[in-house]
């Protein structure tokens, strides 16, 4: 198997986040709608429709580019790729192949520690076809136009990746630029974004015969998918056999691919310039202003979380959503860059996704309330709050939007630093605790975690651990 190398190149095909389709103001968020009912004539193409360019997609596709690390276009046109199908019912889809928006990009992908750069081919605007269903046990089959024209930029990467590993890292990379770009919503369960995945092995320089693995709607779906083709196809090889360039399905329960039919050519499809679209030209100054209205980018956040003192594995996590890398840059960005920042840092991305699950309830259900979590941090780093009390606060914020003074004396969280108080606790405790004491006279200092522990616990966790260590070091020294 080590003789065979493989060459793999993933087209994603990303949904647009605009209000209406790419030629038609028709809504475009068919996710609850019911079936066919966010269709217009220009959809169907009834004679002497005429599909007006959505402004907004274009603006959308700059803003890809730049976060692709490169430009758009100042000069695409559009073009009829003709098929015929039953949830395409113009019989051709409207695309850019000869003159698309972005030419040129990368993807910058990190695998086992090691960086490197996929680069992109292009990215067109283009429209998406309808759904065909297949009821089960039925021998009819049902179309659904609700996507047709639905605004979507496919994406296609040069063959430059090499393993399943980094097929899967790349398509997660893909996924978070897009959706900090304000791209797309980039909800993988909703289809926002579909991969297809182009693997060939050969065991000399010249490559082998490809298949592609289509409609691909998570990572590890990616990840398996190419696991399983590289498998597959290498074993046909070593068999004597030949592999057949084709189109090929994923079957997520058996987890493995299977053959659909077999892959077209381009010359297949009949392509020539759409003569209701007129060509698309962009300044220089109209992309430089999109580019401008942009956020920060991934790269950015990431780079800002690690100078904040998390670890990689936290600052991923933390990307993985959006709501909570937002919350974690906006305080930065309010608050400024203390110590005491790490601490907000980590309730946001260690203690939010397990609190909004344990309670069932969606990121943007809770409250992202900035102002407050760094007067809980302030609580702690005066010590008014103990570590440990100021988790329940931050729930509390979260869920509630409490304000964290408030909520800590009402629920009598506040640390107790108060000496006199600690202290009758702690002769309490010494009493009950003779052998850990006489170890410390002794000289044994690990029994005061001991001891200090013994008084939290009789404290309910209020006690102040840093005053109560002095006052048992005082009393036994």
């Amino acid at each position: 198997m080590s003789n065979y190398k493989a060459t793999i190149g993933i087209e994603c095909h990303v949904q647009l986040k605009t209000k209406t389709k790419l030629f038609a103001s028709v809504g475009n968020d068919a996710r609850e709608a019911p079936p066919n009912s966010l269709i217009s004539h220009i959809c169907l193409g009834m004679p002497g429709a005429l599909p007006v360019l959505n402004k907004g997609a274009v603006e959308l596709a700059v803003k890809a580019a730049h976060a692709l690390k490169t430009h758009a276009q100042n000069h695409s046109v559009f073009d009829r790729k003709h098929y015929f199908y039953p949830d395409l019912p113009k019989g051709y889809q409207i695309t850019q192949l000869y003159y698309p928006i972005i030419l040129g990009g990368q993807v910058d992908i990190v695998v086992d520690g090691e960086a490197k750069t996929i680069n992109i081919t292009r990215a067109h605007l283009e429209e998406d076809a309808g759904k065909s269903t297949h009821p089960a046990g039925k021998d009819y089959s049902l179309v659904d136009l609700n996507r047709a024209g639905t605004p979507l930029l496919e994406i296609v990467s040069e063959p430059e990746i090499h393993s399943a590993q980094e097929a899967k890292a790349y398509a997660r990379e893909l996924y978070l630029l897009m959706k900090y770009s304000g791209v797309s919503e980039a909800d993988l369960y909703y289809g926002n974004m579909r991969f297809d995945v182009n693997v060939s092995v050969s065991a000399t320089d010249k490559l082998g015969k490809r298949t592609e693995t289509k409609n691909l709607n998570s990572f590890r779906a990616v990840e398996k998918a190419v696991e399983y083709e590289i498998a597959r196809q290498i074993e046909v090889c070593e068999k004597g056999g030949e592999v057949v360039q084709e189109t090929r399905g994923w079957d997520d329960a058996k987890q493995r691919t299977f053959s659909q039919r077999s892959k077209e050519e381009a010359h297949d499809y009949r392509y020539f310039p759409d003569p209701d679209i007129p060509p698309v030209q962009l300044s220089d100054e109209y992309i430089q202003e999109v580019e401008q209205t942009m956020g920060p980018s991934v790269d950015t956040m990431r780079l800002t979380l690690r100078e904040n003192g998390l670890d990689e594995e936290l600052t991923e996590t933390i990307l993985d959503n959006a709501e909570i890398a937002t919350a974690c840059f906006d305080y930065l960005a309010q608050f400024g860059q203390e110590k005491k920042s790490s601490a907000v840092l980590l309730w946001l991305g260690q203690l939010a996704p397990k609190i909004a699950n344990d309670n069932q309830k969606s990121q943007a259900e809770l409250h992202y309330s900035l102002a407050s979590f760094h007067e809980l941090a302030e609580m702690v780093d005066t010590n008014l709050l103990s570590s440990t009390q100021a988790k329940k606060v931050f729930e509390a914020i979260l869920l509630d939007d409490v304000t964290p003074k408030t909520y800590a004396e009402e629920h009598d969280l506040l640390q107790v630093s108060d000496s006199g108080e600690l202290e009758t606790v702690v002769k309490r405790v010494i009493d009950a605790n003779p052998k850990a004491a006489e170890d410390i006279r002794a000289g044994e200092m690990k029994a005061i975690g001991f001891l200090v522990g013994q008084v939290m616990k009789e404290s309910a966790g209020k006690a102040n651990p840093g005053v109560v260590q002095q006052i048992i070091r005082d009393t036994l020294k």
